[in-house]
């Protein structure tokens, strides 16, 4: 069985565990939170670091962190995780493997801050026979970087015909471009920025570009069937929270960006120099708007690479609960 097949079957036997458990059963205990040490998770870092979550919640919360979105969609579809910050490809993908029974997007967080860097190649032609990384098989970037290939007319495998794509963490990934057994690598910041500033690389692709408008979400939010039925008041409390510090990332990006760094160097024990902090947050934009268009085109991609079944996609955004956390925001 190919990694991608063995990927898509754990997935699918988290979505069928899921499917077969009692409906109706209210969750009990604290909220539980999910988010990456990532920059494109800025809301979740401050939140988190400043116990802004817990306050609003009278400290009903748990906290859960992953390295990509696939561990964490695997996370709520077995029922570990209430409400998770992930990229748009594993959300599309559990959506549609669970058909339409486990989550909803109900808000977005992060738009753009996504990029291919590369040792030596110029050209999309100059990847071929070379290794080429990515967070996680199944995760936002790597869907993005397998559309792009073959919108480049590459193909995907071993041999110097192909571009062998090789899903690493992004420690490790940073740690063997370091080393110079990895001629490329599409990731999230901070660690595109890093590997530009740390491990010589250069900037190929901005995902940016590639988008009408320049703009397409990175992170998302999502929450299971199972909270949005038994605990809706937590979800609405937590995107209140998520709200408030998007208006703050807006209203003064440097800080905002400095406060993130704190909480990220704690959880990952590295923080980021001034200028790499600074450059990666040059690539990122605070959104709410879960960006639905886009997002839907991604989820249409993942079906292309067969990460994803055919299916219905119109039920995977709800946007209800964000506005009635804009509403008890507003008064």
């Amino acid at each position: 069985m190919s990694r991608r097949a063995r990927a898509a079957a754990l997935v699918l036997a988290a979505a069928t565990a899921l499917a077969g458990c009692r409906r109706g059963a209210a969750p009990s205990g604290p909220l539980r939170l999910g988010f990456f040490p990532n920059l494109t998770h800025a809301q979740a870092l401050v939140g988190t670091s400043e116990g802004l979550f817990a306050r609003e919640l009278g400290g009903a919360i748990t906290l859960r962190q992953f390295n990509a979105g696939p561990a964490a969609m695997e996370a709520l579809l077995a029922g570990d995780v209430d409400v998770a910050y992930v990229g748009p490809g594993p959300a599309a993908i559990a959506y549609l493997r669970s058909h339409g029974e486990a989550l909803r997007v109900v808000a977005g967080a992060a738009s753009g801050g996504a990029v291919l860097v590369a040792r030596t190649a110029r050209t999309p032609r100059e990847l071929l026979g070379k290794r080429v990384a990515t967070p996680q098989l199944g995760n936002t970037q790597d869907i993005a970087l397998r559309v792009w290939l073959k919108q480049q007319g590459l193909r995907i495998g071993e041999g110097p015909a192909a571009v062998q794509v090789q899903p690493l963490s992004n420690p490790d990934i940073l740690g063997l471009f370091g080393r110079g057994e990895l001629e490329a690598a599409w990731v999230p910041e901070p660690w595109g920025a890093r590997l530009l500033a740390e491990a010589g690389a250069h900037l190929l692709v901005d995902e940016r570009d590639l988008w009408e408008g320049h703009r397409f979400p990175t992170t998302v939010i999502v929450a299971s069937r199972a909270a949005l039925a038994s605990r809706r008041r937590d979800v609405v409390a937590a995107l209140r929270v998520h709200l408030a510090l998007t208006e703050r990332w807006k209203a003064d990006p440097a800080a905002f960006a400095r406060a993130a760094n704190a909480q990220y160097g704690r959880l990952t024990g590295h923080p980021l120099s001034e200028p790499i902090l600074q450059d990666a947050f040059s690539r990122l934009e605070p959104v709410a708007d879960p960006l639905a268009p886009q997002l839907l085109e991604g989820a249409r991609h993942a079906q292309e690479l067969a990460y994803a079944p055919p299916g219905d996609l119109t039920g995977l955004v709800d946007l209800s609960l964000l506005e009635e956390s804009r509403a008890g925001a507003a008064r």
